[in-house]
């Protein structure tokens, strides 16, 4: 019988099957995801469906510049993300630790804006609930908006939070140099994970933040 490795567990036969099956365990996860999130956008497309103007004034009061900003930057630390990858499929622990800080910094900026425009939607009692206050005929169905833009974005944040933690594990095994060509399934499942996250903030931008910029430059 032959011996196994320290680089794979017991019930596998090699490293490749081990690797094979864990990528196939995160699109499997990653297939939840998408129903969760599908769940969320089926709503929103419904209501904005049902109430266009309400969902334009609110998008309206969503500050573009700062969404865009933010999009240049999880579109950066994909970049960042895929190449802390291609580090570890080459055995690189230095570029891998630069690549993985870098993903984090670019995460936790990301993150760090979204508090500012939570901060401004506070302010200017844009927060669905008791105080909510919107100014015209719009009010109750911008409130619904806001809903749907609190809960997205929330939630969206939520696993960026995530993604972030799972990275300073990973900097701190690769630090112990934990990952090599041979095995780098963390680094590599982690890649699919924050990729995923940043394709959903590429589909909630637009439809949060452009809907009424857009609609509005056709009126």
């Amino acid at each position: 019988m032959a011996e196994h490795s320290p680089t794979w567990a017991h019930q596998f036969d090699d490293a490749a099957q081990q690797k094979q099956s864990v990528i196939f365990g995160m699109w499997i996860f990653l297939v939840t995801e998408v129903m969760f999130f599908g769940g969320m956008f089926a709503g929103y497309a419904l209501y904005r469906y049902r109430f266009p103007d309400a969902f334009m004034a609110g998008s309206d009061k969503l500050d573009i510049l700062l969404g865009g900003i933010n999009t240049g930057v999880l579109i950066l630390s994909s970049l960042t993300m895929a190449l802390a990858v291609h580090a570890a499929q080459l055995s690189k622990r230095k570029h891998l630790i630069i690549y993985l800080l870098l993903t984090i910094v670019l995460g936790s900026t990301f993150l760090g804006i979204k508090v500012v425009e939570y901060s401004h939607k506070f302010h200017e009692n844009l927060v669905p609930g008791p105080s909510f206050a919107f100014p015209g005929e719009h009010s109750q169905h911008a409130q619904l908006f806001f809903s749907f833009y609190f809960a997205m974005t929330g939630f969206h944040a939520l696993h960026m939070i995530i993604g972030i933690a799972i990275l300073a594990v990973l900097v701190w095994m690769a630090w112990k140099g934990r990952f090599n060509a041979a095995y780098h399934n963390p680094v590599e499942v982690t890649g699919l994970y924050w990729h995923f996250v940043d394709i959903v903030w590429i589909f909630l931008f637009p439809l949060l933040y452009l809907v009424g910029h857009h609609m509005g430059s056709h009126g």
